[in-house]
């Protein structure tokens, strides 16, 4: 019987996990007022065989709470229920750490608390809609182009939710610098066309992302630090531009120096998205010394197939965790996975589509 790498022990940071295979941060909008309940503890401990889990993404302010019943990190409320989370997954010896995610102009003021703003780099509207429990589908709104003070607070809102992770027993943070959210809209000419030193070259796009990682990795330590990035993802309306390449080039590089324990590279062509080039992810992996994840379209032997030709370290699945909530056993052991995905429970608010998947 074959021996695949994909099923043996790793570490990411000074984090040791228990295989390869990393459960992919996926928005499912259970989290009732924005808090973390005791049915995303099942969720979540029902998955604990995977190496490492990412949580879903996690506002790290009110102003970043974009989607329906996306939980944040933020209160003390919030902390209290990510603790739940947390001690479920760590009882079942699995290690999980959360992707801080503000949305940017991904957003509508009707997901929002009251008193929040919606701001991005630049007050560049969207092109698309989001539901809202309030109104159903609205259009995206133009946001309010963040000024000097609002990056300021907006950086120390990222610093203190990572402290608050900690405090609430993750191992770790995850930087959502993909998707089109806040970090991706800095990096992005189509997004930001700012005037100051946060837009313009490439140095200056990739500022703030480079800021925010610095601070959180200063404050809870760079072997508990990641990113997630998406280089040619066109989620959230972000076009691709002439200097994608070099952008990711230049931030890998910059990455690298602080030493943060991974960035996490996501594909999401298999979802019908434009493909990544093999290029800039072989670029990347030249940059970047630490731990490179990948995710995207993995099955059991392509994920072994990039494990050993050394492109990356560890893989991510995402999807396949919804319904298999034994994803890694039935991977090892070769069973069947289970067919039976209801996408339209993907974002509802009760256990049906979400908890009730069997083993």
């Amino acid at each position: 019987m074959k021996n695949y790498k994909l099923f043996t022990a790793t570490k990411v940071g000074s984090l040791e996990i228990k295989n390869h295979i990393v459960m992919a941060p996926m928005t499912r909008c259970r989290a009732i007022g924005n808090i973390p309940n005791d049915m995303m503890a099942t969720y979540y401990q029902q998955r604990a065989s995977a190496g490492l889990i990412i949580a879903e993404g996690t506002s790290p302010s009110p102003n970043g709470l974009g989607y329906a019943r996306i939980p944040g990190i933020f209160s003390e409320a919030q902390i209290a229920g990510w603790k739940k989370t947390t001690a479920a997954v760590h009882q079942r010896g699995g290690k999980i750490m959360v992707q801080l995610m503000h949305t940017g102009r991904i957003s509508h003021i009707l997901n929002m608390q009251q008193g929040s703003e919606i701001i991005a780099p630049s007050a560049l509207k969207a092109s698309g809609q989001m539901w809202t429990d309030a109104k159903h589908m609205q259009d995206y709104p133009t946001p309010k182009a963040m000024t000097a003070e609002d990056i300021v607070s907006t950086r120390a809102a990222y610093v203190t939710a990572a402290n608050n992770a900690i405090e609430a027993g993750f191992d770790g943070v995850e930087l959502h610098g993909a998707n089109g959210y806040l970090l991706e809209e800095f990096l992005s000419p189509n997004s930001n066309i700012r005037t100051d030193k946060y837009c313009g070259s490439i140095e200056n796009r990739c500022r703030f992302v480079i800021e925010v990682a610095i601070a959180v990795a200063a404050a809870i330590g760079k072997d508990k630090t990641g990113i997630r990035l998406s280089p040619y993802g066109v989620a959230g309306d972000m076009p691709i531009y002439d200097e994608i390449d070099a952008t990711y080039d230049y931030l890998s590089k910059e990455l690298n120096k602080l030493d943060i324990a991974y960035i996490h590279l996501v594909d999401h062509s298999a979802m019908g998205a434009p493909m990544v080039p093999i290029e800039i992810k072989k670029r990347i992996r030249s940059n970047f010394k630490n731990t490179l994840i990948s995710c995207g379209g993995y099955d059991k032997e392509s994920a072994e197939a990039d494990l050993n030709n050394g492109l990356f370290d560890l893989i991510g699945f995402g999807r396949p965790f919804i319904n298999n909530p034994d994803l890694v056993g039935r991977l090892e052991f070769d069973h069947e996975l289970s067919q039976s995905l209801n996408t339209d429970l993907f974002y509802s608010a009760d256990e049906k589509g979400y908890t009730d998947y069997p083993k």
